[in-house]
């Protein structure tokens, strides 16, 4: 059985991998410099996780359950006053894991999708095509984390920071609580995008 000192062992190198994958990506980041953060040895790293692989999955496993236990994946506007410093910590890490290409980075990536086919289905909300609607949700959000330099500059803050991140939410709220096309601009882009469709030949597989 694991000791508890084992135990905090195991969630210090947990958060700093957490912290150096967020920071400087995944690929870049070294067990070398995730153990030196956490202040253990390689040796000890390993013991608990294996591998650096192995260290990823634990973090991507935890980050998941983390954000998505407050709801925030999908509904994060109305949970501001839940966003700490914590979890904008685990959101920026979650962004770098779903954004590598690898095989995990997809799987992540799927939870994150089933995850919001639940919330859309006790939402109340009606779509056409569910998966892209979430999918183009989820990837509009990963934006926001994955340009964050961009808004810090447009910004004049940095949105690292909780009062920076704020005026970013303070704006995607105004934005999704305002219909930015009339309900004519809608229907008309609704007909064109099926006259489109009709008009495209399907691709054979």
């Amino acid at each position: 059985m694991n000791s508890q000192s084992d135990l905090t062992a195991r969630a210090r190198i947990r958060d700093a991998a957490i912290t150096l994958f967020a920071e400087k990506g995944i690929e870049a980041a070294t067990i070398r410099e995730i153990a030196q953060a956490a202040g253990v040895s390689s040796g000890l790293l390993r013991h608990h996780f294996g591998s650096k692989e192995g260290l990823r999955d634990a973090c991507d496993e935890y980050a998941f359950n983390k954000v998505t236990s407050l709801g925030i994946q999908f509904t994060e506007t109305n949970l501001l006053g839940r966003v700490t410093p914590e979890i904008m910590r685990l959101q920026q890490y979650a962004i770098q894991s779903v954004m590598d290409g690898s095989p995990n980075a997809l799987a992540t990536f799927d939870r994150a999708l089933e995850y919001g086919e639940y919330w859309l289905e006790h939402s109340g909300i009606e779509v056409s095509d569910p998966r892209a609607y979430l999918a183009v949700i989820a990837v509009m959000k990963m934006s926001m984390f994955a340009m964050r330099d961009l808004l810090s500059h447009a910004l004049g803050q940095s949105v690292d920071e909780p009062a920076g991140w704020a005026r970013v939410i303070s704006a995607s709220i105004e934005i999704f609580s305002q219909p930015l096309v009339t309900p004519d601009l809608v229907e008309q882009a609704r007909k064109a995008l099926a006259e489109f469709t009709a008009s495209t030949p399907e691709e054979q597989p």
